[in-house]
C-alpha cells in the first residue's frame, strides 16, 4: 500500500484563487521525472483493483485530460473494453460533448462524440479515471451530460490514484450510487496552509523561441497512430502502441546511450511512458515527464517538489503557454508528440529548454489516422 509521504508532495498553484495548492504525485511521470516502469506499475495496481471489482461487465473507460490520460490508457489496456480520453484540443471533424472543470486553470473539457453512439449499446458501465479527486464536481458535471445523451447507461464508477474528497462530497457520491476506487485516501484540509507557506523563490526561465540552437536534432515520423481522443477498442489500441514502441526502440540513434529522458507533450503522455518502459527493458536508465499547461510556483525549499520552471510555447498552439519542470542531464532526450501544428515557436522553446542541459535530442511525431 502507498503512504502519503512516499507518494505525494504539495505544490503551490500560480494565481489560482479557487484552490491554492496542487497535489503532485511523485510516481505519475507528469511533473516530476520518474522511471516509466514505476509509473506504469502504480497504474497497474489501480487496474487490478478494478479487475477484481468488475470481472464481467462491459466497460467504457474515460481518462481525464491532461494529467490522467496515461493513467486511463494504461488501466484500460488490462481490459477487453473501450477507452476514450477527454481533451482540450481541436480534433478535425469532431462533434463534442462539453463540460467544465471548475477549479482548473483551463476549465473547458470536451469529449469527442464521434464513435460513442455506436459503442454505447455494448457498454453497461462507465468508469472515469483521474489522478486525484478533491470534490468530484467535474465528474458529476459530465455524468449529468452523459445521462441525458445516453440514458441506457446507469452504472458509473470513478477510479483515482488519490482520493482527497471530504465526507460531504463522499456522501454525495454514495447517495448517487457512484462507486469510488482509489489507491490512497488523503485529508486535503491541511494542504492550503502547506502551500501558502512556500516562498516561491525558485528559478523561472522565460521561453526562448530562437532557432539557432547548437543541440543535435533528429526527426522521426510514426504514421497512422490511433488517437485515444476518439473511442478506441483497447485491445486494438494496445497492440498498436506496442508496435509503435517496437518501431521506436528499433532506431539506432540511442543504441549506445545509457541515460535517456522521454518527454511527452501535454495530453500525449501514455506513448512516452510505454516507449520508456520498452527502453528500460533493453537495459537503459530512463526517466519520463511531460510538458503541461499547469502554471506551478517553483521554490527552493528542499521539501518542495519543483525547483526550476521552464516556460514554453505549446507545440499545439504557440499562443498557449505551457511548462516543463526540473530538466536533468541525459545522454539523449526523446520527445514524443502528436502535435501537428507547423509553427516553430513551440518546438523551438522545448528544444531550447531541454538544450540547456542536453546536447542530443530526437523528436518523434505521431500522426494519427483521420477522423473522417
Amino acid at each position: 500500500m502507498y503512504k502519503e509521504n512516499d507518494l505525494l508532495q504539495i505544490a503551490k498553484r500560480e494565481n489560482n484563487n479557487k484552490r491554492n495548492y496542487l497535489v503532485i504525485n511523485k510516481l505519475q511521470g507528469k511533473h516530476i521525472p520518474v522511471k516509466p516502469s514505476q509509473a506504469l506499475g502504480m497504474f497497474k495496481e489501480l487496474a487490478m483493483l478494478l479487475k477484481k471489482a468488475y470481472p464481467y461487465e462491459k466497460i467504457l473507460f474515460i481518462g481525464f485530460a491532461e494529467t490522467a490520460t496515461a493513467i486511463g490508457a494504461a488501466i484500460a489496456s488490462y481490459f477487453d473494453a473501450f477507452y476514450i480520453q477527454t481533451t482540450r484540443e481541436d480534433v478535425p471533424g469532431a462533434d463534442y460533448l462539453f463540460f467544465s472543470e471548475e477549479h482548473s486553470h483551463a476549465t473547458e473539457q470536451r469529449l469527442v462524440k464521434n464513435g460513442l453512439d455506436s459503442i454505447m449499446p455494448e457498454v453497461n458501465r462507465i468508469i472515469f479515471i483521474e489522478d486525484e479527486l478533491t470534490t468530484g464536481n467535474t465528474i458529476l458535471n459530465i455524468i449529468k451530460i452523459l445521462k441525458k445523451e445516453y440514458p441506457c447507461i446507469d452504472k458509473y464508477s470513478v477510479a483515482s490514484l488519490v482520493n482527497g474528497m471530504s465526507e460531504e462530497h463522499l456522501q454525495v457520491y454514495k447517495n448517487k450510487g457512484i462507486v469510488l476506487h482509489y489507491l490512497l485516501k488523503t485529508d486535503n484540509s491541511k494542504y492550503p496552509k502547506i502551500a501558502a507557506g512556500f516562498a516561491g523563490d525558485g528559478e523561472y526561465i522565460s521561453p526562448d523561441v530562437s532557432d539557432n540552437t547548437t543541440t543535435s536534432i533528429t526527426y522521426y515520423n510514426a504514421n497512422n497512430y490511433i488517437d485515444a481522443r476518439m473511442a478506441v477498442n483497447t485491445t486494438v489500441y494496445n497492440k498498436y502502441i506496442s508496435e509503435l514502441c517496437q518501431y521506436v526502440i528499433g532506431q539506432t540513434s540511442w543504441t549506445g546511450k545509457k541515460n535517456i529522458l522521454i518527454t511527452g507533450t501535454e495530453e500525449f503522455m501514455y506513448p512516452a511512458l510505454r516507449i520508456g518502459q520498452f527502453l528500460e527493458q533493453k537495459g537503459k536508465n530512463v526517466k519520463s515527464h511531460s510538458t503541461t499547461r499547469s502554471p506551478i510556483i517553483v521554490s527552493c525549499e528542499k521539501e518542495y517538489p519543483l525547483h526550476v520552471r521552464y516556460e514554453l510555447k505549446s507545440l499545439y498552439n504557440d499562443e498557449r503557454t505551457t511548462f516543463l519542470y526540473d530538466i536533468g542531464q541525459y545522454d539523449c532526450v526523446i520527445i514524443v508528440t502528436d502535435a501537428i501544428y507547423t509553427g516553430k515557436k513551440g518546438i523551438n522553446t522545448l528544444i531550447n529548454a531541454l538544450g540547456t542541459k542536453n546536447k542530443e535530442i530526437h523528436i518523434i511525431r505521431f500522426f494519427a489516422n483521420s477522423l473522417i
